[in-house]
């Protein structure tokens, strides 16, 4: 659905995009992440037929950036840093005033409408002023616009930002509802818990160049080590000594917990409970360390030169 090679973006004192290299298949989320500045927006901005690529080319559902920007807009609902909203025009008006530039049936349009009012909790206010509208709810009338005429490729700024928990909830429901093996989309995020949530891919972006990506299993494995385990005992045993199986190396240890990493945990980890319970430890429970996208994300910004990149 989108592929992008060597896609570049300059300004007259600036580079904002460097080199990007990206493939999203259809059914994929990729989230691109990195600080503000980094060049997400720019690369959004080029994959939506907004801005003209300085170098290397994208092409999105099948169209061309450059060669083909009518087809590409119509072919995307982007959802940017400004939501480009009607403050006198009313809720139920706008969606139908950009259903009618889409071309979409005026049947086919309101029933859309009035399924996306609903979805986001905005039916009641459908004959309500923008302008009247909290900064929540102006997201979720911006995001209800983009996915009007139901794109093969979503293009997300921010999605939840400004919103409240619940509110936030019920977007990234609708996100995952929209994934499908017919569309794409691009999340751009500095919610990296809901990166974690929703993505299939992963790319970091820093100083306009991709300096790590993949998907977050494998980013995890890459820039964390392999995984770890933790046994929770039943009561304090931080006196006792234990002995496990060789090549077992232990990672820490407290008085009612004990941390350690496998070779293979399928293969290593019924042996090292079996061999803990013969020696009368009271193991209640068995479970693998959290890690998170936060974490990669972390590792990479703190690590990376400028000039390196991680593929995985």
């Amino acid at each position: 659905m989108i592929i992008t090679e060597d896609l570049s973006k300059h300004f007259e004192d600036r580079c904002a995009v460097e080199g990007v290299n990206l493939t999203v298949q259809a059914g994929e989320v990729l989230a691109l992440l990195g600080p503000n500045g980094a060049g997400k927006t720019t690369t959004v901005r080029m994959l939506s037929s907004i801005l003209r690529p300085t170098r290397g080319w994208a092409r999105v559902a099948g169209f061309d950036v450059v060669d083909q920007p009518d087809k590409v807009r119509a072919a995307v609902g982007v959802l940017a840093e400004q939501h480009g909203l009607y403050m006198r025009m009313l809720a139920w008006e706008y969606l139908d005033f950009f259903g009618q530039l889409y071309k979409v049936d005026m049947l086919t349009r309101q029933k859309r409408a009035r399924r996306l009012l609903e979805n986001f909790g905005l039916w009641e206010h459908r004959n309500r002023r923008i302008g009247q509208f909290s900064r929540g709810m102006k997201q979720k009338l911006a995001l209800a616009r983009v996915m009007l005429h139901e794109p093969p490729v979503l293009l997300l700024d921010e999605p939840t930002s400004a919103m409240d928990p619940e509110s936030a909830v019920l977007v990234r429901d609708a996100i995952q509802a929209l994934r499908s093996a017919d569309r794409a989309i691009v999340l751009c995020t500095h919610n990296l818990a809901e990166a974690e949530k929703l993505a299939d891919q992963v790319a970091i972006i820093s100083h306009g160049q991709i300096v790590s990506q993949g998907s977050p299993t494998k980013l995890k494995q890459q820039l964390l080590g392999p995984e770890e385990y933790e046994i929770r005992f039943g009561y304090p045993c931080e006196d006792a000594i234990c002995s496990l199986p060789a090549g077992i190396e232990v990672t820490g240890r407290g008085p009612a917990w004990l941390r350690f990493r496998p070779h293979q945990a399928a293969k290593n980890n019924p042996i090292v409970l079996q061999t803990l319970l013969d020696q009368g430890f009271p193991i209640i429970s068995l479970q693998e360390v959290p890690r998170s996208v936060e974490q990669v994300y972390l590792e990479v910004m703190n690590g990376v030169d400028e000039d390196e990149t991680v593929d995985v």
